[in-house]
């Protein structure tokens, strides 16, 4: 498993759905979901997505934005609109607060469907796993992709359709939302380029690719310097050097990571003994690993768990 997918393997739009709205300025909408990941993607129309800060970023037809929780944020036909006369709708939070006034995330329709308002497709997601803060890690707190406007017919009828609740509909328009993840985020990390995180710099590179690949996939092989050049195909020597470069740590440091952080999500969401784990992520005993996992993490592997918990 690439570590894109690996990452991505803990979010899931589960029911998490604001699958059409509809909206006629002067309006405003408040996102008080406190989820990690918001994706609002304008298929006609337009606004300006407004941070607890008061930065404003500009959204046209064709744009899909990702913003970083768990922090409130608006979007508004204007920035002006939220301290002026509008219609308010507030995306309620996951779980019951009294901040909220609606509870959960549903698909619904506001506003009057016209060939002039502004139609939004929304996904807000929650997360299974601890994978998804190192992906939040290097992310923006919002990211904003110009799409193929093309596309917006298709994304607007594949939300009416969940709109009307029939028989699969809200699985297809959770399905359409991951794509719809899965396909921005690819999209804003080629386009920043050397500014994209290590790991995705090296599924590009063609001798970084095969390691990197053979170390998410397979952890917790006794993996070697040599071992890892033979899957890309060259030398130890030059392995070394190309890995260095393009992620700019060694090849077994980048690997004692990964092992890392493989560990923490067994810690915290399985049953596993420690030294199961440490047989899970490469290690022959648990002493050697309890001895790593602090030298990485600052606690030893059962203070984690128990923190985690």
């Amino acid at each position: 498993m690439d570590p894109l997918s690996q990452l991505l393997s803990g979010i899931r739009a589960e029911g998490s759905v604001v699958s059409h709205a509809v909206l006629q300025a002067p309006w405003t909408i408040r996102f008080a979901d406190r989820a990690p990941l918001t994706m609002v993607t304008v298929l006609r129309g337009g606004g300006a997505l407004v941070q607890s800060d008061g930065t404003c970023t500009p959204l046209v037809t064709g744009d899909t934005a990702i913003v970083r929780g768990p922090e409130a944020f608006h979007f508004a036909d204007q920035p002006d609109s939220i301290g002026g006369p509008h219609t308010e709708y507030e995306i309620a939070c996951f779980a019951a607060d009294p901040d909220c006034a609606v509870e959960g995330l549903r698909g619904i329709h506001w506003g009057t469907d016209s060939d002039d308002a502004t139609a939004l497709v929304v996904g807000a997601y929650q997360t299974s796993t601890r994978r998804h803060e190192r992906l939040v890690r290097t992310l923006p707190e919002v990211l904003v992709v110009a799409d193929d406007t093309d596309m917006c017919p298709w994304m607007e009828a594949a939300a009416q359709e969940a709109v009307t609740h029939s028989a699969g509909s809200q699985a297809m328009m959770d399905r359409l939302l991951d794509w719809g993840l899965v396909c921005t985020l690819r999209s804003w990390f080629e386009q920043a380029g050397p500014d994209a995180p290590s790991w995705y710099r090296g599924l590009n590179d063609p001798v970084v690719a095969p390691a990197l690949n053979a170390i998410h996939t397979r952890p917790g092989l006794p993996w070697t310097v040599a071992s890892l050049a033979a899957e890309s195909g060259i030398s130890r020597a030059l392995f070394a050097k190309r890995f260095s470069a393009t992620m700019g740590r060694p090849p077994l440091t980048y690997l004692t990571e990964c092992r890392m952080d493989e560990a923490e999500e067994l810690l915290a969401a399985t049953e596993f003994t420690v030294a199961q784990v440490a047989k899970s992520v490469g290690y022959a005993d648990a002493f050697g690993f309890s001895a790593a996992f602090k030298r990485s993490r600052g606690l030893s592997p059962t203070a984690y768990r128990s923190a985690a918990a």
